[in-house]
């Protein structure tokens, strides 16, 4: 384990919009002793240490990997991982407030690759969180779920949280999915415990969308490649198919709020609750991300491809990537939920989060964070890389047309 302050600028990195919090976000919050967020070293969880050091917080980011962002005054970095009951334990000392957003395998070639780390990541790190939040006497925890644990592919339109169940856990086809699923539930039946030190544990779930933002590392980067690359020059689905987005600003604001709600000043109000949040409209995905075609030269698809013909090239590529795993490993265009997620309308309505936790998302625009990602993206080294993305579609073609041939 290893303790880290920073408190200097280092050469070439760069750190997110500042975070700062809205007024009614206030001084409960603010009275918080110290607060530990786990997975800080991702760009959501630095974002909401940042967020809660600004507001006076003590924060701890805990997390296998340091931020390469600038670490703020008032932040430490604990370098753990979660699922050692050890290292937690340690650094949530004096703690009174855990933001548990750990996880592994949301998307792409993480989605594909070690199962058991997914498991044992998702699954079994947060039931170390738990027993920790028990021993330390933590009287709060908000878990940072995924709008996943209620979505596989079947259609939701303005689903909430009393109506809408679980996706059943047997029939996910990632197993991202699934095990955020058994997370969730979890966190929620934990939610009433007793503490060590005779307090009850009280939890709630933030259940967002995909998230977009300055310097977001997972969605925008990996989409803007497949279109450089012209692996991404068609659409597939429903036309009409609408999802939603989260700016990461509005999922800190969210965060904060339900911390706040499960104080005793705020009644408890959030204790046992699951929120969905985003940014408070529906979108049709392949009209939200034209700004990004547009700012890298390239023409919008126009191409419609059937979707399940999509659906068996992502069932191809991930059986491709098992084939060549020895060999090297290769990012798929889609994975089998990552379809779905494109081809199904699934929105859902954030009337709780609104009335419960006083949320209000603020406007972004995509546009914006697409400017500010081409302005500081480092420079594109396909070369090597691009050839084997090629020769692994050039046989994913080959066993497309063997399977219909």
């Amino acid at each position: 384990m290893v303790q880290n302050k920073c408190n200097g600028v280092m050469p070439n990195w760069r750190q997110p919009s500042d975070y700062s919090l809205n007024g009614h976000v206030g001084a409960v919050l603010k009275r918080s002793k110290k607060a530990v967020v786990t997975g800080g070293g991702g760009y959501f969880g630095y974002s909401l240490g940042c967020a809660l050091a600004k507001s006076g917080v003590t924060v701890t980011l805990f997390d296998v990997q340091k931020p390469k962002w600038k670490i703020p005054n008032g932040v430490v970095f604990f370098q753990g991982d979660v699922r050692d009951y050890d290292a937690v334990f340690k650094a949530c000392e004096g703690v009174d407030c855990v933001f548990h957003s750990a996880s592994f395998g949301m998307s792409g070639l993480e989605q594909l690759q070690h199962k058991e780390k997914i498991e044992s990541t998702n699954v079994g790190g947060t039931k170390v969180i738990m027993d920790v939040c028990k021993q330390r006497s933590i009287p709060r925890l908000v878990y940072t779920s995924t709008v996943n644990v209620v979505f596989g592919g079947s259609p939701i339109e303005e689903g909430d949280e009393e109506t809408v169940p679980y996706f059943p856990l047997e029939k996910h086809v990632d197993h991202y999915s699934r095990t955020k699923a058994i997370a969730d539930q979890m966190i929620l039946a934990a939610n009433g415990i007793p503490l060590k030190g005779g307090d009850k544990l009280h939890t709630c779930v933030i259940r967002p969308p995909g998230i977009y933002g300055p310097e977001e590392e997972r969605h925008l980067p990996r989409t803007a490649k497949n279109i450089e690359r012209k692996l991404f020059n068609f659409k597939f689905g429903n036309p009409n198919a609408q999802m939603n987005w989260i700016h990461v600003e509005n999922l800190v604001q969210a965060h904060l709020l339900a911390a706040e709600a499960l104080t005793p000043e705020k009644g408890y109000r959030a204790s046992g609750q699951a929120y969905y949040v985003h940014d408070g409209e529906n979108v049709v995905f392949f009209e939200w991300i034209a700004p990004l075609f547009e700012k890298l030269g390239h023409n919008k698809p126009w191409i419609h491809v059937p979707v399940f013909l999509v659906y068996i090239a992502a069932v191809v590529m991930e059986y491709l990537h098992l084939a060549l795993k020895p060999i090297f490993h290769f990012t798929p265009v889609f994975t089998r939920n990552e379809v779905w997620n494109i081809a199904v309308t699934h929105t859902y309505r954030i009337d709780k989060a609104r009335s419960q936790l006083g949320y209000y998302p603020k406007k972004f625009k995509f546009a914006d964070c697409v400017d500010q990602y081409l302005k500081t993206r480092p420079k594109r080294r396909d070369n090597y890389m691009l050839f084997k993305v090629l020769l692994a579609f050039c046989i994913l073609c080959l066993s497309l047309l063997c399977f219909f041939f």
